[in-house]
């Protein structure tokens, strides 16, 4: 028997959706603030779809560093995924085709909103309906942001260019309820201050993964 979609979990889902659409649309912003070409920009959230990993690589190349150091940096980030993958397999399907378009939309977002719902029928329907909502909104918020973005003449002048740091912090915060969250958060931070004098530009965020170091053992 085929199910249906919970309605309390489409409605959770919208507002996820809705939420990351926006955060898709600063994506653009940015990308267009920092120079980043149109095309470049949309090709990025069609096709890497993290967007974690596609700010990172915006204030990488922002901050003069080469595209090889924003691409391994984008790397390093998305290397959480693969964990998250085998998390979520026996919910995304069995057959190659579903594995394949599965990975594509496996965000940390899809992924904790299906664990939260166990691993049977009902995991398999919320993670589908996570991913494919989140794709759309990111994709139409990141147009959005492109098309806004450039129509600012001057970024700067209307506080655009802090706007990568605070979504970013605004990401961050609810996970430093945790004690090993704030450890690792603050160890990084310390060492990409740290190192930013006497690195390139990119360089620093990549050497504060150091900080994972810190986050210890899991209390059972």
């Amino acid at each position: 028997m085929k199910r249906t979609v919970d309605r309390d979990d489409l409605r959770d889902a919208l507002a996820l959706a809705a939420a990351i659409g926006v955060v898709g649309a600063s994506f653009g912003a940015l990308a267009a603030a920092a120079g980043v070409p149109v095309p470049l920009t949309i090709a990025m959230s069609l096709l890497v779809f993290a967007g974690g990993s596609q700010f990172l690589v915006v204030a990488v190349i922002a901050a003069g560093a080469s595209p090889v150091a924003a691409v391994a940096a984008g790397l390093l980030l998305n290397a959480r995924h693969l964990p998250f993958g085998l998390a979520v397999s026996g919910v995304v399907g069995d057959r190659w085709p579903a594995r394949l378009l599965g990975a594509h939309v496996l965000i940390d977002e899809s992924v904790a909103f299906s664990r939260a719902r166990g691993s049977g029928p009902r995991a398999r329907t919320a993670y589908w309906l996570c991913g494919g909502l989140f794709f759309v909104f990111w994709n139409v918020g990141t147009v959005v942001g492109v098309l806004a973005g450039s129509a600012v003449p001057d970024p700067g002048a209307f506080g655009v260019d802090a706007a990568f740091p605070a979504g970013l912090l605004a990401l961050l915060l609810p996970a430093l309820r945790r004690a090993d969250a704030r450890r690792v958060g603050f160890g990084s931070a310390a060492v990409a201050l740290l190192a930013t004098p006497f690195l390139p530009a990119g360089l620093p965020v990549i050497i504060g993964l150091l900080g994972l170091v810190l986050a210890g053992r899991e209390e059972r």
